[in-house]
């Protein structure tokens, strides 16, 4: 049995449905060490530190 919806959706209620499906801009924030935007939770990509602390080593 296949899906049989008792009324037809209009253009307008199918197009606010997917009106909220879109992405988000990630959370930038700084980092404590260099000051450069990263994302939050993660090893800074320029200095290497992650909450003050030198983790993997940037050339």
């Amino acid at each position: 049995m296949s899906i049989c919806p008792k009324n037809k959706s209009s253009k307008g209620r199918r197009d606010r449905r997917r009106a909220n499906w879109k992405m988000s801009a990630p959370t930038l924030v700084k980092c404590s060490k260099c000051g450069e935007l990263m994302v939050p939770h993660r090893v800074c990509k320029k200095c290497g530190s992650y909450n003050k602390k030198e983790i993997i080593t940037v050339d």
